[in-house]
Formats: C-alpha cells, structure tokens, sequence
C-alpha cells in the first residue's frame, strides 16, 4: 500500500476512534446509577409550596440514593422556562423536574407556542401528592354550603366576584370550570398571589374564592372564612366536616398536583428505581407529616398510574382554558 493511503487509513481511524470516545462515556451502565449529583430543577421561585416540597424530597432522597440532589430554580412563562430547560437535558436520570399540573397540563395549553409537549417530552417518574383546593367564602356571604351557595350567586348573578391568581391558574380554572357546571356568573378579579387575594377576601372586597389547601387551612380553622367544598372528588382527611363540590355538583372534580418527571428517553430501569425511591420516601410517616404540614395528602403511584394521569390532565385543562376563554396575563 502506498504511503500515502496509509497516512490516510490511518487518519480515519483516529477520527473514528475520537468520535468514539464520549459516546461510550456517555452511555453509563444503569447498574451504575447514581455515580453523580442529581439535579431536581422547580420551576417555581424560592419559597413557593413547590419549592419547600422539592427540598424536603431532595434531602431524603439525597440520603436513598447516596448521592447530593442540587435544587435548581427556574421559574417564568407560567413554569415553562423550566421545563423546556429538562426536556432539553441528556435523558440520563440525572436531570429531574419538580412538575405539577400546571406545569404539564394548565401553561402548555394556555401559552400558544408552547416550548414543550407534555406526553412527548417527559417520562412520569412519580407522583407525589394531590393539592387539595377549597371553595371559601367571606363570613358575610349568604351561604354555608354548596346548596345555598349556588342558590345565592344564581338569586343575584351581578352582584358577586371571586379572587384568583391569575388567568389560567388553577384557582381561575377550577371557578370557570365550576360556572359552566351550574350557570351560575361572577366576576374574576386576579390578585399576584392567594396571600395577596385573602386580606381582600377578609374585608370583604372579594365575595369568594378557590384557595389551595396551604393558605385556606389556618383561614378555615381560625374560624375567618366559610369552607363550603372541596375541589376533589373524594372527602379529604385534611379537615372535618367540608364535603366535596361533586357531592353537590356531580362530576365535579378538580386537583393540582405535585410530581417528578424526567427527559423523554431516560431509561426505564433508572425510572423504575427512582419511582421505587420516592415511593418509599412519600409513604414513610415523617413524610406524610410534611405533605399534612403542606396542606396535601400522599398519593404514591406507579409510573404507569401516573402516566395516566399526566395523559388525562392535559385534554381537561386544554378543554377548560378553550371553553373559559382564559389569555395568558
């Protein structure tokens, strides 16, 4: 062979082999899982229930998986910034999102160009909890339960508002969704925030409002707002006495959510040890003590179960913000 032909196989074979070299880097046996930090990325700011969840979980799963569980926040555009941001990383379990139903059902159906699909770009890795909403009123308004409720914002259809977080929120969605239910009509008046909403709704100046378990309990305990439901289908253990919406209104039906999901493509057994992982963290007792102290209640699932709930969040809530008409602030 000349010499020049094998300066040029020879070439060949260094480029092939450099090419090579990070693609068997790359691909770490699963058996190996986890040899480095995971990073769980929230996509709410610091201090927000999602946050708090997030850590509490990051820290027992940190102790599980022997491994530290970096906590990155990146919230914006309705909790989409930071889920394009994992959609986007190598699927190889070491880049988590802290999802919740807005996340991947409420924001992709409400923002027009959405940067992510919900079923396409994520893998379920595992449920963490339901976050049980209340239907609360101020003390003033004619009604004690669901009953009397309907009767009285039916009776005068222009006299009444409720509060929200903002369009498209849950607690803008579930009103909306509760209206076409029943025919009954309100005002929406967005506030930045249920803590920002409550003083208002104290005084007065908002009639009523969906509130998140977290804010409304110490409201409700201390006796300064009207519990007339729940959001959920089913009686929660969180408080006595507040029976669901849908026992009156049937169908009603209507929770967030706080769940884990991983990048499309992340192997299934890394997927089947982490959901084995926080499945043990979310039924331990101390765990269950902290989503109480959260205002939630533990639903562990498996990745199938909530995969199926991920699936059936994103046709209702696209259905929801079509049918309320609700535009991004």
């Amino acid at each position: 062979m000349p010499a020049s032909s094998r300066w040029s196989v020879f070439l060949l074979g260094a480029v092939i082999a450099t090419w090579a070299i990070p693609t068997i880097a790359a691909q770490e046996p699963t058996s190996a899982y986890p040899s480095k930090p995971l990073k769980l990325v929230v996509p709410y700011p610091p201090g927000a229930l999602t946050d708090l969840l997030a850590r509490s979980l990051a820290e027992r799963l940190r102790i599980s998986l022997k491994q530290p569980i970096v906590v990155d926040n990146k919230p914006g555009a309705g909790t989409l910034i930071g889920a394009e941001f994992v959609a986007k990383q190598p699927a190889d379990g070491y880049t988590l999102l802290m999802a919740t139903s807005t996340t991947l059902g409420i924001s992709p159906a409400l923002y027009p160009k959405s940067p992510i699909d919900p079923i396409k770009d994520f893998v379920p890795v595992a449920m963490v909890g339901p976050v049980t909403f209340f239907l609360i009123a101020n003390t003033e308004f004619p009604a004690t339960d669901m009953t009397s409720f309907l009767a009285a914002v039916k009776a005068r259809p222009d006299a009444y508002n409720y509060a929200s977080v903002g369009n498209g929120s849950p607690h803008h969605l579930f009103m909306e969704t509760l209206k076409l239910q029943t025919g009954f009509q309100a005002q929406h008046v967005p506030y930045k925030g249920t803590l920002a909403a409550i003083p208002d709704l104290l005084t007065g100046k908002i009639h009523f409002m969906f509130s998140d378990a977290t804010a409304a309990l110490p409201q409700i305990k201390a006796g300064k707002v009207i519990a007339l439901g729940t959001s959920g289908g089913k009686p929660t253990a969180l408080v006595a006495g507040v029976p669901p919406i849908g026992n009156t209104v049937p169908g009603f039906d209507a929770l967030a959510w706080q769940g884990i999901v991983a990048p499309a493509g992340t192997p299934k057994e890394i997927v089947a040890r982490l959901n084995a992982e926080l499945n043990k963290i979310i039924d331990s007792d101390d765990f269950r003590q902290q989503l109480t102290n959260f205002g939630m209640e533990p639903n562990a699932m498996s990745v199938d179960e909530f995969a199926g709930l991920i699936k059936s969040d994103v046709a209702r809530w696209a259905d929801a913000v079509k049918r309320s008409g609700a535009k991004v602030d």
